[in-house]
This record gives C-alpha cells, structure tokens and sequence, in this order.
C-alpha cells in the first residue's frame, strides 16, 4: 500500500469532497478544510508548550470538531489520549496525570462542577483549552485563528495513548513507540480494512459509537486517511442509523452487539422503510455476538 495516509494529502484531487459529516445535522469538513484547521490547531498546541512526543488529553462528545482536534494531535507528533465522557473527575484526573499530559482539551458539554473538581485535582501545571464556548478557558480554535493559512513546517506522526477500561484495578495506558516517521506514514487497523474490507477513497464510514473508544476514533482516522468520508453519529439512535445509512449511502460500519439487539428491535415497518443496500461491510467487536443475534443480522443485511 502506498500513502501518504492523512487528509491533505487529498486536497490536491478532491479538497471540496466531505471528509467528515456530522450524521444528525449534515455539518460537515472538506479535506481541504479537515487538513487547514488541523495544521492551525497543530500550531495553536504549539504555541502552548508541547513538543513532539508530548502528551495531551481530549475530553469531549462527539462533535465536528473532534476529528479536527484528532487530526491537529496527529499532525503534531503528539501523544493524544481521548477521554471518555462519562468519567469522573477522579477517575479523569488519574488518567490526566498518568499519562503525563500538559494539556486538556475540553469541550462546553463538560462544563461545570465536574470540570472544576477535576482541575483541582490535576493542579495548576496543566493548561486546559476550550471548544465552545468557556467563561474560564482559552478557546482553542481562536487561538488557532492566529494561524490562519499558516502549515506546519516539521509535522511528525503522533500516537494514541489508549487506556484500559480499568475493570481491574485503574486503567492502564498503552503506549506504541514513538517511530518519528514523517506525518502519513502509518495506517493502522486500514491495513486491515483496506485489505479485507475494500475500504478506498469511494469508503463512506459510519461511526455510530463515542469517538473517545480507540475502534470509533482509530476506523475513522483511517478512512479518512484513504481519502473516504467518515460519517459520525452525535450519539447512537437505532432509526437514525438506518438514516444515515440510506442518506449518505454508507458503505462500511462498525457496531457493537448491544447495537444490533437494539436495530432488530425496531418495528418492521421502520425497518423496512430505509434502503440499506449501500452497505458492502459491517463490522462488530468490543464484545461476543450471540449468534442468533448475527444470524437475523445477516438475514436482514445480507452476508
């Protein structure tokens, strides 16, 4: 396979293509715009103190700009932790301070109570930035703003620092070594996707889960990698997958079981209303599929 494997190197052939679309509203980013933002907020990061290898977590829901944010680590050189939404302040401080990161991207949506106790507990040498709107936080994207049209001159692969989900004890990080390669070198579970599951540039992806669980973020990077576009649900709903299935012709998607139990729960008329012969390739993990679950799964999808 031969790369590079990241957004701008797409802009050339198609800048004005969907690179990432919010599924509920249509929002969406063009690779051109994908690539653009994701060199400003690299700089903007910069301009923070972080260096290549450096560490930085992410905490907020799936929005337009989560991909916008993943992309800008990766083109750093960074080590980026995405944090789940549903975390504690305890539980979002070990793993703040466990990871050794020096910055905290939060989102409006974890405003309040539960971010103040979590920034008394990491300490004043973590900086935390915004996206949205934040009466005590810099705004990440309008010190971005300062960079407009500027491009990084040294962009490094960067990593996922994953965790655990500390069913035994604290979670625990994972950490790849850091290889230093120029930034599109890698493509990591698209190896895979492109090998068996024919994912190319004409890949439309449906990513229905939290974008903080590491298949969500790591498919969608990687489509998006290919020169696919990656379809992001806001948060799962049964019908609206269904929905964006046959309005953005989704080809490829990624599931749980639990999922599947609740799509073959809907009514039939419901399930019949939605052309669904888009799809060339689903994928379930995270947990075992009962097999009468996949058999009426294939039965209505097709193998």
């Amino acid at each position: 396979m031969t790369g590079p494997f990241y957004p701008g190197a797409h802009c050339a052939e198609t800048p004005d293509k969907p690179a990432v679309v919010l599924a509920g509203t249509g929002e969406q980013l063009t690779f051109a715009q994908l690539d653009g933002s994701a060199h400003e907020i690299a700089l903007a990061l910069r301009d923070l103190g972080l260096g290549v290898r450096d560490h930085v977590c992410v905490w907020m829901e799936n929005r337009l700009e989560f991909l916008q944010v993943a992309w800008a680590t990766h083109y750093a050189g960074l080590n980026y932790t995405f944090l789940s939404t549903r975390l504690t302040p305890d539980e979002a401080a070990y793993i703040i301070g466990d990871s050794g990161a020096g910055v905290v991207v939060v989102s409006d949506g974890i405003e309040g109570d539960r971010l103040a106790a979590t920034r008394d507990l990491v300490g004043a040498d973590v900086q935390f930035v915004a996206i949205g709107s934040s009466a005590t936080d810099p705004l990440l994207l309008e010190l971005a703003a300062k960079h407009a049209g500027e491009r990084l001159v040294d962009p490094v692969e960067g990593s996922d620092l994953t965790y655990s989900s500390g069913t035994t004890g604290r979670p625990k990080g994972v950490l790849r070594p850091f290889t230093g390669q120029p930034l599109g070198t890698t493509l990591v579970p698209g190896r895979m996707g492109k090998a068996f599951l024919g994912m190319d540039a004409a890949t439309v992806y449906l990513s229905p889960a939290p974008m903080y669980h590491t298949a969500p973020l790591r498919w969608s990077m990687d489509v998006i990698a290919l020169g696919g576009t990656a379809v992001v649900m806001e948060k799962f709903d049964a019908e609206g997958v269904l929905a964006a299935i046959e309005r953005y012709h989704v080809t490829h998607a990624q599931f749980v079981p639990t999922m599947f139990t609740r799509l073959l729960r809907l009514p039939e008329e419901v399930r019949a209303r939605y052309d669904v012969s888009s799809l060339r390739a689903v994928v379930h993990a995270a947990a075992p599929c009962p097999r009468p679950v996949k058999q009426a799964m294939l039965d209505w999808w097709g193998p």
